[in-house]
C-alpha cells in the first residue's frame, strides 16, 4: 500500500497516480457512444491512448456496467477490475459515488491505495499530448491544492447573463459591481470554463473531504481548438471535423493493446 502521508513533490519517489475511465452504457442521446467510431477509433480508445501514452499514470482501469465496453477497454490496454453496479449506472448518476465506489473496492479488494486519481472523461476525448503530466506536476508541487481542471477562457461571461423569474430577467451575478451586465467586457474579471479532459484529484480529496474538487482547485488552460464535450449528434460531426482537420497533437489509440 502507498503510504499516504508521503510527500507528494516532484523531488518525491514517483507517485502512484490511478487513471479512472468511467464509461457507462445505455446512452440515450447517441446509442452505444462510448464505443461507437470516432474518425476511425472506439470513443473510449481515445482516453485510453492518452493515459497509456503519459509518464505519470502508472495504473488505468475502467468503470463501467456493460461488456461491450469492456470488452473493448481491454483491447485498447485498459483493465476492468470491476463492473459497475446497477444502482451506479443509471442517468442520473453523480461522478462523486462512482469514484468512492471505485476506490472501496480497490482498497478493500487489492490493498491498492493511490495518492492522485485522474479522471479521464470519453466525452471530452482530445486532448493535448502531455496533458496528463503537465496537470500531476502542476498538482505535486502545491501541497495545498485539492485538484486540477482543464479550463478555457469563457466565451460568454457570466456577468452578462440573466436568469428568469415568472416574469423578468434578473442578472445571475450582481453583488460585485453595479449593473454588471452594462460595463464594458474588458472591465470585468476574466472567468473559465470547465472543459472535461481532466479533473487531477488527490486521493484525501475524495475519501477524507468527500468531494472530487475540495477548496482549492488549481486551473490548467488549454487551447479552445481541443475542446468538444460530446452529448449529442452535432457534437460528434463538431469532434470529426476537429480530427479532420490534422492539427490536434493528440495521442491516437492503439488497437489490440490487450489488458485483463
Amino acid at each position: 500500500m502507498v503510504d499516504q502521508n508521503s510527500n507528494l513533490s516532484v523531488n518525491s519517489k514517483k507517485l502512484e497516480v490511478l487513471g479512472v475511465v468511467q464509461a457507462r452504457g445505455g446512452s440515450k442521446g447517441i446509442p452505444g457512444k462510448n464505443i461507437r467510431n470516432l474518425g476511425g477509433y472506439p470513443l473510449i480508445a481515445y482516453s485510453i491512448a492518452s493515459a497509456l501514452a503519459s509518464e505519470s499514470i502508472t495504473r488505468l482501469i475502467i468503470s463501467t456496467d456493460d461488456d461491450e465496453i469492456a470488452e473493448v477497454a481491454r483491447i485498447y490496454g485498459a483493465e476492468v477490475p470491476f463492473m459497475r453496479p446497477d444502482e451506479l449506472a443509471t442517468d442520473d448518476a453523480q461522478d462523486f459515488p462512482l469514484f468512492e465506489h471505485a476506490l472501496a473496492w480497490l482498497k478493500s479488494n487489492e490493498n491498492y491505495v493511490p495518492q492522485i486519481i485522474v479522471q479521464l472523461r470519453p466525452t471530452s476525448p482530445l486532448r493535448p499530448k502531455g496533458l496528463i503530466d503537465t496537470a500531476v506536476k502542476l498538482l505535486s508541487e502545491d501541497n495545498y491544492a485539492d485538484c486540477v481542471r482543464t479550463v478555457i477562457l469563457s466565451q460568454q461571461n457570466p456577468y452578462k447573463m440573466w436568469r428568469a423569474d415568472e416574469k423578468y430577467l434578473n442578472p445571475l451575478l450582481g453583488d460585485e459591481f453595479p449593473e454588471p451586465y452594462n460595463m464594458p467586457r474588458q472591465k470585468l474579471p476574466k472567468t473559465y470554463w470547465q472543459t472535461g479532459h481532466l479533473d487531477i484529484i488527490r486521493y484525501e480529496t475524495i475519501t477524507k473531504k468527500k468531494s472530487l474538487t475540495g477548496e482549492r482547485v488549481l486551473p490548467l488552460i488549454i487551447e479552445p481548438k481541443y475542446c468538444t464535450d460530446i452529448d449529442t449528434l452535432e457534437d460528434w460531426e463538431n469532434a470529426e471535423w476537429k480530427l479532420s482537420r490534422n492539427n490536434l497533437d493528440i495521442d491516437f489509440p492503439k488497437e489490440g493493446v490487450r489488458n485483463k
